[in-house]
Parts: structure tokens; sequence; C-alpha cells
């Protein structure tokens, strides 16, 4: 796809970098406590979530095929046809329940309307212009670390050699492979997005990819932010310029999350820290809520949870042992406050993947 006109190439780059997760993620429209969600705010939860659907499912194509060795080829067709499906799926799901947005329409038009919903759309139009600020910057003062040596290198030699940590980033000399790094396969993500769209897979990194993971952390933020003042909604927007003051603000080290998020969002460590943790914090506070209120978490919700620790597991290795770790002490917290030892089950359940990696880590030393 090489040979596209770069508008065709940008294109297909937003289809599989917005569209596709946020069809996926309709899937999840299902939850308990979507009906309660704005319709703005849902859509973003649909991104969100379908993002971390089709990375949950692009770990598991992946890793399997790096260690049976196999070309890259194999990796975008499987992928590629799963993502199709889900986002089939997730479509399908969202015509279905269509329905039941009106009435959630009609009330948010009218909230809309107050004077107080006016005055805050000022405070949101100063976050807007900061992340759009933070963008611009992300991409304009993109500049190589030490790290661009090992990861951009994996994504531009499996998008060319059609190998996968079977050849040497740093000499492009063939070695076996790479078993502690070919079990948290982002840069094959990257790959994956340079080969559908023409792009090369360093602009990819450098440009599409912090546009792609920085906007989808503040979307997480928010969605913190709307469980955390729940009952006081008109902090919601100081709450968040706040958090992007900090990120901006907050490159006092190289090694900083804020670094991380705006200068190496290329890097899975990074998603792993802006991304995917908070993710898994919004999803365990709202199992908490649901076991406060004795209501049920639904399945769709685990089904959610256990592609948010796959997607942990592909952004990096240590992300199973952090992950894993994060579960055990939310599920013995949960069980001890509210008197439910059923949830460590489901929870464990869902630690599975990060157990069978860090084994398959550990054997491979």
């Amino acid at each position: 796809m090489g040979n596209l006109p770069w508008m065709i190439q940008v294109l297909l780059l937003v289809f599989w970098m917005f569209v596709v997760p946020a069809a996926a993620g309709c899937c999840f429209r299902i939850m308990p406590g979507t009906e309660r969600r704005k319709p703005g705010e849902d859509m973003l939860f649909s991104w969100v979530s379908g993002q971390m659907l089709l990375w949950g499912v692009f770990q598991l194509i992946c890793v399997p095929l790096v260690l049976l060795e196999r070309e890259f080829g194999n990796v975008v067709t499987l992928f590629g046809i799963a993502a199709v499906l889900t986002a089939s799926g997730g479509v399908c799901s969202s015509i279905m329940y269509a329905g039941r947005r009106g009435k959630l329409r009609d009330s948010a038009s009218a909230e809309a309307k107050s004077p107080l919903a006016k005055r805050r759309a000022w405070l949101w139009i100063f976050f807007t212009a900061l992340l759009l600020l933070q963008l611009v910057q992300a991409v304009r003062l993109a500049y190589r670390d030490g790290d661009d040596a090992y990861y951009v290198a994996v994504s531009t030699i499996t998008e060319n050699a059609e190998t996968m940590y079977r050849k040497l980033p740093y000499t492009g000399g063939t070695t076996e492979v790479d078993i502690r790094h070919g079990l948290a396969p982002f840069p094959v993500w990257i790959a994956f997005l340079a080969r559908v769209s023409g792009v090369q897979a360093v602009s990819v990194a450098h440009v599409a990819v912090p546009l792609l993971l920085i906007p989808m952390t503040y979307g997480i933020i928010y969605l913190l932010g709307r469980k955390l003042f729940a009952k006081r909604e008109r902090f919601l927007p100081l709450f968040m310029i706040f958090a992007e003051l900090l990120v901006i603000f907050g490159d006092y080290s190289y090694y900083t999350v804020e670094n991380f998020m705006i200068a190496r969002s290329r890097q899975g460590k990074s998603a792993l820290g802006s991304i995917v943790l908070p993710m898994l914090f919004l999803l365990l506070l709202t199992l908490l809520e649901r076991l406060q209120d004795n209501l049920k978490y639904g399945a769709g919700s685990w089904v959610l949870l256990c592609c948010v620790i796959l997607a942990g597991c592909l952004c990096s290795t240590m992300g199973a042992f952090l992950l894993c770790m994060l579960m055990a002490v939310t599920g013995l917290c949960a069980a001890v406050s509210y008197r439910k030892w059923k949830v460590l089950a489901p929870l464990a359940l869902c630690c599975a993947p990060c157990v069978c990696y860090a084994l398959i880590y550990l054997l491979a030393l």
C-alpha cells in the first residue's frame, strides 16, 4: 500500500486507529451502567474499550505466531479479519440498543441549554486548546531517544523483512527469537498500522501513535473524573485542566510518566502507564461500586477487564507482573471489605493470561 496517495494513507490510518476501535467497543454498550452515560461519554467509552479489546485480540494472535516463528503477514491477515468481525459485531449491537438511547439524548440536550453548562463550556474550550497544543508539540518536537534504536527499529524490520523478533534491531543480523520482547509485541502493532495504511513505520510511531494515545489518555482520565466527581460535576473541567497542567509541567525528569506520555508515547511501557493502568483503575472502581451496592458485575464487564489485562501484557512484559499484583490487592480488599469472597474467582481467571505470559518469560530466562 506504499504506492497509495498520501491522503488515502491518512484516511486508512484514521480508519484503523479511530473508526474500527470505536465500532468494536460498541459491543460493551450493554454493560451495566451504560444506560446512565451521556451520548458523548458513551462514544468515548466505546472507543477506549474497543481499543482495549483490539489490543487484547492482537496479543492473543501475535504472541503464538512470534513463538512459532511465523511471518508477519500471518499476523496482518488474522488480526485484520478478527478486527473487522469484532467491529461488525459492535455495530450490530449498537443498532440493537440504539432505541434506549433516545431518552438520554433528549435529557442531555436540555441540560446543555442551562446557564451553568454554558459557563462550563469556556473551561472545556480552554481544555481543548491545551490538548491541541500538546498534540502539536508532540509531533513538532518529536525526537529520538535511546529506546527508539530498539523499538522503532523492530517495527521497521517487522514491516519490511516479514520477520518478528528474529533480526537484531541494532545490526540487522539474524538471531534466535527474542522471547523476552516477543511476549510484548507492541512494536508489531505499530508495524501492523504501517502495513494496512501504507505509511512508513517510523512515521506511524513518531506522528500517528501520539495523536492516538494522548487523546485516549485524557479520555480515560475524563471517565475517571466522571466517577470521582459524580455529585460535583461542575468541577470536572477544572479537574481535566489541572491534569493537563501536571502533564505539561511534569517533564522534570527523563523517567516521569508525563515524559513517557508526551515524548515517548510510541513505546509500550508508555501505553501501560498512561492508558492501561488508568483503565484498569476505572474498571476496578466500577467493580467496587457495584459490590458496595450489591449489584451484579456483568459478563461484558469481566470480558473487558480481561482485555485490559491482555493489553497490559501487549505493552510490556512487566505489565503481567504489575497487573496481577494490582488485581490481587484489589480482590483481597474487596473480599474483606464487602464479604464478597466469590469475586476472587473471576478476578483470578482474568489474571490467567498474565500468569501464562509470566511463566513463559521466566522459563525463557
